[in-house]
């Protein structure tokens, strides 16, 4: 990954964050990384723990950034998901899985969508 991408990333979990809290999240972890892969941001949106992917873009000449989240990438989250569920105990919480879109993250009016229960887990990840 180049510098000029990985900085991009970080400039727009910088903002997903603002937004997620202007929403009413409190941000628990950011970057957790687990043997399986990384969850961009976990946070608290009620009762509810929420695992967020932040997706990225410039431009709009292409698709919306949330379909760069292919199965794979769906998959890989759960597992690192179940991993932390399974390590702060917390079973019995409801959890799902947000996104945050963040468009023309480089301009200076980046617009920001939040995707609610945005994939759920396959069947072989449930308990």
């Amino acid at each position: 990954m180049t510098f000029e991408r990985l900085k991009t990333g970080k400039r727009g979990e910088h903002l997903a964050r603002g937004f997620l809290e202007k929403q009413g999240y409190r941000i628990i972890e950011r970057n957790y990384r687990t043997r399986c892969g990384e969850i961009d941001m976990i946070g608290m949106d009620k009762d509810c723990v929420s695992f967020i992917e932040v997706r990225t873009g410039n431009t709009e000449r292409f698709a919306a950034p949330e379909y760069s989240i292919n199965k794979r990438k769906q998959n890989q989250i759960a597992k690192s998901a179940l991993l932390y569920i399974k390590r702060k105990r917390i079973e019995d919480q409801n959890c799902r899985f947000d996104v945050v879109c963040v468009e023309g993250v480089n301009s200076d009016s980046p617009k920001l969508r939040l995707i609610k229960n945005a994939f759920e887990l396959d069947e072989r990840y449930r308990y």
